[in-house]
């Protein structure tokens, strides 16, 4: 879990291990980072910026994208039958798994997926 806290005291950062003098700090893995130094391992995005969880295996520490693409479990869309790779939307129906364009109606072909405001 990942929280932004107001800085009280310098801290060192677990990152870059120079003192944090910044307004806030980021506290992961019960340790305190910089905004600029925890980043995830593959893409380098900015944890803080991208929500409030991270991921870590193999001592990598990881957005969720990439943790999925790197130890996520692929399968096949029940429409389609071609791959989903592990990170991608997809929609559920008992058992079956689908890409989001898969997911329609058998008769008439309309998409059953239903998008709210910047989902897709």
């Amino acid at each position: 879990m990942l929280s932004v806290q107001p800085d009280t005291k310098p801290k060192g950062c677990a990152g870059c291990n120079r003192k944090i003098k910044d307004r806030y700090l980021l506290k992961a893995l019960d340790k305190y980072w910089h905004e600029d130094c925890l980043k995830c391992a593959c893409c380098d995005c900015r944890l803080g910026e991208v929500g409030s969880t991270l991921y870590t295996k193999a001592n990598l520490i990881l957005c969720r994208r990439d943790y999925l693409r790197l130890f996520g479990v692929t399968g096949n869309c029940a429409a389609c039958s071609k791959l989903i790779p592990a990170f991608e939307m997809v929609m559920r129906a008992k058992d079956n798994v689908y890409h989001l364009d898969c997911f329609a109606c058998q008769l008439c072909n309309q998409s059953l997926v239903t998008y709210s405001c910047c989902t897709h």
